[in-house]
């Protein structure tokens, strides 16, 4: 890890495509590079590369800001936000591309290559074949101007590659130390399918350097690519940003993160509920921890304005971070259970309301206490929704469910019977938890406590497992606690 210290007022971005949707590598990129500007005083910009046309779509590019916003990683310049170094979308930014384009061309740093993808795949697989890297043989490198412009008048197709000098580039990560790269390894790469139609490493260079970008900070996998950034800065005589590659999320089989283990994008981490201050204070951990303190415990779970206090850059790690589910698990109930009661029941309700419709949520003491007696249950709000249907539609049982253990058709009866003149002739002013417990349990411990307790909570609930009986009356009430029971009476007479 490196000593340097990170300037006052850095610059840095997050730069996604859209072309797919928001996904945990790249939240966990925003969040660093957000941490960093917060941390240090710097700027976080979010700048959108849509120049891969048949690929980026709007809806993903709304997914990326809609993500963002949910996350809470708002950003100081950029799409929607605006600024000074503008447009922040590079479909919008082509005529500064070309600018630099033909610049490059002009000044002998870059070339028009008119070899055919069928010319290069031979020359590929002839090149493997005798055990050579295969690069770009430089076929094109030399052409007469009278032959280009020959070429073009015959409206011949071409790319625009970059003269790769011969030499050794060392890469001064701030996270790996110093990376070197031979240049014969990469040879001469395209730059552009056109001057209307830049690729990636050569808008990126332009577009960092435009916007003042002094920190790049971004994916491992990104690592490869810098040699070819670094030379495009020399050729254009621009100083360098520092170069920061943040550790690759692998699966718990520690191979790279994929869909094969599960989830990777943000919308279904969102649709499952776990909640967004739980998602930052995990992403965090995945390249990143607190220093431990001499005699003190470590305080994992952080809301984003403590992680900021805390936030060291080079306590990141080098290897790669384990995507742990039941770590997330783990920091989503501990996040539910810091909420006040409001705030969870305003983070349930989307939820409750997708599954069981508006209608019935309109009474929001009664999803209050609903939310407040499942709170210790549940480790994401999603499944609020599995385990609560039964207090919204009338639930639906086999008849057999009533039966406990080795009870009789005639106790199930009898027991039922007794639990429903109980209510019947309790004022409506004592039906709590507290004195349904009073006047039922004294006749459970007589009679058996699974026969009285286990048929009360199947008629309520429909279920094995559920909340207790007393705290599902509670809530529901004693009408239709009593219309539950009611029901149960008649499903018994069809044993």
């Amino acid at each position: 890890m490196s000593n340097q210290k990170i300037i006052k007022n850095p610059r840095v971005r997050i730069a996604p495509s859209p072309t797919g949707y928001f996904h945990i590598g790249t939240a966990r990129t925003a969040l660093f590079n957000y941490l960093v500007a917060k941390k240090y005083d710097g700027k976080f910009i979010l700048r959108i590369e849509d120049t891969d046309f048949e690929r980026s779509k709007p809806e993903f590019e709304k997914d990326i800001i809609e993500n963002l916003k949910w996350l809470g990683l708002l950003w100081d310049e950029g799409v929607e936000m605006g600024g000074p170094f503008g447009p922040y979308r590079q479909s919008e930014r082509l005529d500064i591309y070309e600018k630099y384009l033909r610049e490059l061309v002009d000044k002998g740093f870059a070339y028009y290559c008119f070899c055919t993808l069928e010319e290069l795949e031979i020359k590929r697989q002839e090149m493997m074949s005798r055990g050579v890297a295969p690069v770009y043989d430089g076929t094109c490198r030399n052409l007469s101007k009278e032959e280009i412009k020959k070429r073009l008048k015959e409206k011949k197709s071409y790319v625009i590659r970059f003269k790769m000098p011969e030499k050794e580039i060392v890469v001064n990560d701030l996270i790996r130390g110093k990376v070197k790269f031979n240049t014969k390894l990469i040879g001469d790469f395209i730059i552009a399918k056109d001057f209307r139609n830049p690729l990636y490493n050569f808008s990126v260079v332009i577009d960092d350097h435009e916007m003042q970008i002094n920190y790049v900070i971004r994916g491992e996998e990104h690592l490869s690519n810098t040699p070819k950034q670094i030379v495009l800065y020399e050729a254009l005589g621009w100083e360098l940003p520092f170069f920061a590659h943040l550790p690759l999320i692998l699966n718990p089989d520690r191979s790279k993160m994929s869909k094969r283990f599960g989830d990777v994008s943000m919308k279904d981490f969102r649709k499952k509920g776990y909640l967004p201050q739980a998602m930052i204070n995990f992403l965090v951990y995945l390249g990143w921890h607190p220093k431990e303190k001499p005699g003190e415990s470590i305080n994992e779970i952080m809301m984003l304005d403590e992680l900021i206090k805390e936030f060291n850059f080079f306590r990141i790690q080098k290897t790669g971070a384990i995507f742990n589910i039941e770590k997330l698990n783990w920091i989503n109930t501990e996040h539910i259970k810091k909420l006040s009661l409001d705030e969870l029941t305003s983070h349930a309700l989307p939820y409750l309301k997708e599954k069981f419709g508006e209608q019935l949520l309109s009474d929001i003491n009664f999803i209050k206490k609903i939310v407040d007696l499942h709170r210790p249950r549940i480790k994401t709000l999603s499944e609020l929704t599995e385990i609560t249907s039964y207090f919204f539609v009338l639930p639906d049982y086999e008849p057999q469910l009533l039966l406990w253990q080795n009870m009789t058709k005639e106790e199930l009866t009898n027991n039922l019977d007794l639990i429903y003149d109980l209510l019947f002739n309790l004022d409506n002013q004592f039906f709590t938890k507290q004195q349904l417990e009073l006047i039922i349990m004294p006749e459970a411990e007589k009679r058996g406590r699974g026969s009285v307790l286990w048929p009360l909570r199947v008629a309520l609930s429909g279920l094995k497992n559920s909340a207790g009986p007393f705290e599902i009356m509670d809530i529901i009430g004693k009408t239709e606690s009593l219309r539950r029971i009611n029901l149960a009476r008649e499903k018994a007479k069809q044993l």
